[in-house]
């Protein structure tokens, strides 16, 4: 079931061409019928927040300086202010001249998660969906934290639907930009896959329905320009896809 958002806030499931209105994401329908290609989509789920694996691939971690891999995830929060729609203008701010993609499968909870165990993990999940953890690489490099870097408004593209139907053992992840294919990875490469990465974040973090959690960017990052179309497939669900603009 692909559940996503439209409108001022209302909820639907998409089944063909059309999307049939929910009271929540997994509510009843309301009875209300609309055509997806009237609609303008929303970020499809509203978290309270969104934690993020780093260098989760092993050929990330090596064409970002490492060799060995991680011995545990390593997190980061982004805040949910820099969440963008499908269709959405991915803003290139003026302090930043090295922005760059990072196409990921995202995790969409479910139901309130602590220190569940990870062969229980996949039970609080809601689904899963598609994302770019747009970054300003020079800020990261620089900055103390990576607040500017990673959290800047309309700085993590989101959507464009939530698919509540899919196995994250074994899902292939492409990124293109204006239609050249810049990065290929799978779910089968994580150094830590998404029951473990679950597990880990709700042994001293209460997740909530709604949070997102990103699971890391395969090998293949680089550069965005104003103009560029930027498209995160996710097998399995669909592809999330972006104008960079300049910003305000």
């Amino acid at each position: 079931m692909k559940i996503l958002r439209f409108g001022n806030g209302q909820y639907g499931v998409l089944e063909g061409p059309w999307v049939y209105a929910t009271e929540g994401p997994l509510g009843k329908r309301t009875g209300e019928r609309y055509q997806l290609a009237s609609l303008e989509l929303l970020v499809p789920t509203e978290p309270t927040k969104i934690v993020a694996v780093g260098k989760n691939y092993l050929g990330h971690v090596r064409e970002m300086g490492g060799e060995a891999p991680p011995s545990e995830p390593g997190l980061f929060l982004i805040a949910p202010n820099a969440l963008l729609p499908h269709g959405g203008t991915i803003p290139y701010p003026d302090w930043t001249n090295e922005l760059h993609y990072e196409g990921e499968l995202a995790v969409v909870i479910g139901r309130t998660m602590k220190n569940v165990p990870e062969e229980e993990a996949l039970a609080y999940v809601l689904g899963y969906t598609a994302a770019n953890d747009v970054t300003a690489r020079d800020k990261q490099r620089t900055d103390l934290q990576w607040v500017r870097a990673k959290s800047a408004d309309g700085f993590l593209p989101l959507g464009p639907w939530i698919e509540t139907e899919l196995d994250p053992g074994s899902v292939a992840v492409r990124t293109y930009v204006n239609g050249e294919l810049r990065q290929e990875g799978n779910t089968s490469d994580l150094i830590f896959p998404v029951p473990q990465i679950l597990a880990y974040i709700s042994q001293f973090m209460t997740l909530y329905p709604g949070d997102v959690v990103l699971t890391g960017t395969p090998e293949g990052v680089g550069p965005l320009a104003v103009g560029d179309v930027v498209e995160v497939s996710v097998e399995g669900v669909g592809t999330l896809k972006n104008l960079v603009g300049r910003a305000p």
